[in-house]
């Protein structure tokens, strides 16, 4: 993946600045909120943490808060770039607690190089967090004020750099060793680099079961040995008595090579002197000490990591962070000691080796995963990395008498986890990796504008979409040029000025001929791009049609419905958003083209929807939504809408539908099941049907403005081809989505032909 600088800044500086915010999780609205939030009511919860200090747990945020703190001594790649430079960083592994695992964050970058300052500074926030996390502080300093920290705080204190890619590394390497028949304890490894994370890696890989003598470190002088007078203590742990001239000598025979240097450091004639069966971890970022590619052109037997996500087994520290502290937080450990890191590995080693579930599966585009050379680790975006290392580490912390409380019920606790992931969210995920696995041809009619530019950069950046952009060709180029991008990575068409028109116009007129179009009529339209790009489609010149996002929606549909039309065996076309809400996911229908639809209009929007969010790997339960429950209120408004139900349910009898029924008895698991025991939908529908376009349009409206909720669409439903509609003035983020859907559809077309 591709990132422009330009990408990058715009990024964390459009709308609020940066990448955090803060929000109340009580009600504040009101003079009796604020009176409970602030004082008098606040005083009652002082009064009993004054009471008992250990009640902060209860009455505050601290057991679900971390401090990623750093002075920006060792940011990334980029090094001693100072506390301000380092924010962006702090802030972005904020996100990464809060999106896997979450736990909120505050930042907190610390402006200065004196240890003992960092060292006290953090012991005095201890009161605020219930935990620390040591980010981006060069070696040797590091390890002082972590040891320290440790010694004298009752909160875990946790430098991600040392441990964390040597929790996640060690997995790696436990699994590859057993790959390659090999034994840990009588490898031998070769390690270049010698700084926190190498020296903390090669610690874990001890506490595995690797051998000390075993193990050869390499820093900028060469190897480490006894004989050296330049060695801190920390590197004098891993000193040989004899040791390698060089890192090409050490690669003879070795073992396994772990690399966490720079880039492109190891030769390709290098890797063919290793024993049989060689393992590479070639960790360095971004660019590997030797590519993947280099590496496996020289030996097949080879089993490889790198830290890409473009190759097998990426190590990422994602794996580990979030889910350690999860676990560690939930059981108010003092601490995080070697029994909860290696119980994390161990943890991760075992996930390898399970067979991996189909919504894995689903989430990287189909690619099956099987242990083995390519697969010893897993995906970072695997869900069941939280419910498998956070109670293991847990576990880990009660068994070595680092936690407070003792007593969990652990089938209750993973299904917490589960809840706290918010697994319905993934969705928009799902379908991107999809669209990778399958990208297709995309036309956008409006590609004179820039958030269509940038839209169609990322998406053939990520591999989602083969972009056709339409409008001037000079004016496109022009644009292309001053973002910044490459005009050769983009295909241009100029509908004005297009050897095609004729042919496209020619096939217009034909279909439609009979519904008082002329040729004269045709050739004038398809030289608007909304024409042009819907005969593209039906001519299977492109594979699918983005429009919308300066025009109307009828004006956007309408070339749509009269170059492809609608779906054999359908009447209508409809629109459908997904509604993102803080803890499940929606699917409203329909949203945005019919304005009173009859009750077989209302069934066929109902199947079309089935459809559509089968195609997101959801069971769709769908609620047909009315002011009535059941007949409660039997008007003609809501007798439509039950007639719709009957209509479904002769057509598609296996579709799990109801109603007609109010929006709370839709949604709201315990109505639905206990005063209304006899419907079919189990736990809350995620399909609503609304009864007409005024009531729909204004339910995912307000769901957006005063739910807060992540709305995406319109996904617009029963055309025989994929075209869908923006919103005007729609986000890259958004046409971006639009584009996997797309994609995604279009592929699933094709399989039907």
């Amino acid at each position: 993946m591709k990132l422009t600088k330009e990408e990058s800044l715009q990024y964390h500086s459009s709308d609020r600045k940066g990448k955090i915010e803060v929000v109340p999780t009580k009600p504040c609205l009101t003079a009796r909120d604020l009176s409970m939030a602030y004082t008098p009511g606040v005083a009652e919860p002082c009064r009993e943490i004054h009471k008992n200090v250990e009640e902060v747990y209860k009455y505050t945020a601290k057991g679900n808060l971390v401090a990623v703190l750093s002075n920006g001594t060792a940011v990334l790649g980029l090094g001693d770039i100072g506390p301000e430079a380092g924010k962006p960083v702090m802030e972005g592994k904020g996100v990464l607690f809060k999106r896997f695992a979450d736990i909120d964050v505050f930042d907190i970058e610390v402006n200065s190089h004196d240890p003992k300052e960092i060292i006290r500074v953090t012991q005095i926030l201890e009161p605020t967090f219930g935990g620390i996390n040591l980010e981006d502080i060069k070696a040797p300093e590091c390890f002082e004020i972590e040891e320290t920290l440790k010694a004298t705080m009752n909160i875990p204190v946790f430098h991600d750099d040392q441990h964390g890619t040597a929790i996640i590394s060690c997995a790696a390497l436990i699994n590859a060793v057993e790959v390659a028949g090999k034994k840990l304890d009588k490898i031998r490894i070769v390690v270049n680099g010698a700084g926190a994370s190498a020296i903390s890696c090669c610690k874990h890989y001890v506490r595995a079961g690797a051998k000390r003598e075993n193990i050869f470190m390499f820093d900028s002088k060469g190897c480490i040995t006894k004989g050296r007078k330049d060695l801190n203590k920390y590197k004098e742990e891993f000193a040989q008595e004899k040791g390698y001239d060089s890192l090409e000598e050490a690669f003879k025979g070795a073992d396994v090579f772990i690399g966490l240097s720079v880039g492109n450091v190891v030769q390709k004639d290098w890797v063919k002197t290793m024993a049989p069966n060689p393992i590479i971890f070639a960790m360095a970022n971004p660019d590997p000490e030797i590519t993947y590619d280099d590496a496996m052109s020289v030996r097949q037997d080879l089993i490889m990591a790198t830290g890409r996500s473009d190759f097998p087994n990426q190590v990422n520290n994602v794996l580990g962070f979030p889910f350690i502290f999860r676990g560690a937080l939930d059981v108010r450990a003092t601490q995080i000691n070697d029994e909860m890191k290696l119980a994390a590995t161990l943890a991760l080693s075992k996930l390898a080796k399970e067979k991996v579930p189909e919504m894995v599966i689903r989430a990287y585009g189909g690619e099956e995963f099987e242990f083995g050379r390519d697969y010893i680790i897993p995906k970072p975006f695997d869900p069941r990395v939280l419910w498998y290392v956070a109670p293991a580490v847990a576990k880990a912390a009660i068994e070595t008498g680092v936690a407070k409380i003792t007593e969990v019920d652990w089938v209750k606790y993973e299904e917490e986890l589960k809840e706290r992931l918010g697994l319905s969210k993934e969705i928009i995920r799902v379908m991107i990796h999809k669209s990778q696995k399958y990208p297709k041809k995309v036309v956008y009619p409006e590609g004179e504008e820039e958030n269509i530019i940038r839209a169609a950069h990322t998406v053939a950046q990520d591999g989602i979409a083969k972009p056709v952009l339409l409008g001037n060709e000079k004016f496109i180029k022009k644009e292309i040029e001053r973002i910044g991008y490459d005009v050769n990575e983009f295909q241009i068409i100029d509908p004005e000025d297009c050897k095609k028109c004729d042919v496209y116009a020619e096939a217009f007129f034909r279909k439609r001929q009979r519904r008082g179009a002329t040729l004269w009529d045709a050739k004038n339209l398809i030289k608007k791009p909304n024409y042009y790009g819907a005969m593209m489609v039906e001519l299977d010149e492109a594979d699918a049609m983005i429009s919308g996002y300066t025009t109307s929606y009828p004006n956007t549909i309408r070339p749509a419905l009269q170059c492809i039309g609608v779906k054999e065996g359908l009447k209508i076309v409809s629109g459908l958003y997904i509604v993102i809400a803080k803890k499940e996911t929606y699917f409203f229908a329909d949203c945005t083209v019919n304005i009173n639809p009859d009750s077989e209009q209302l069934a066929e929007i109902a199947i079309s929807a089935a459809e559509t969010v089968k195609a997101f790997d959801v069971v769709p339960k769908i609620a047909m939504l009315s002011f009535s429950n059941f007949g409660s209120a039997p008007y003609p408004e809501s007798n439509k809408v039950k007639e719709a139900v009957k209509i479904v349910k002769t057509k598609m009898p296996e579709l799990i539908i109801d109603g007609e029924m109010q929006a709370d008895t839709a949604v709201v698991p315990e109505i639905l099941e206990k005063t209304f025991p006899f419907t079919n939908i189990k736990g809350g529908a995620n399909v609503l049907i609304f009864p007409d376009l005024s009531s729909a349009n204004i339910a995912y409206k307000l769901m957006a403005r005063i739910g807060q909720a992540t709305v995406i669409g319109p996904i617009l439903m029963g055309m025989k081809k994929p075209v869908h509609v923006l919103q005007r003035g729609a986000s890259v983020d958004d046409i971006y989505n639009m584009t996997a859907i797309a994609v995604v559809e279009a592929y699933q077309n094709s399989l039907k032909k």
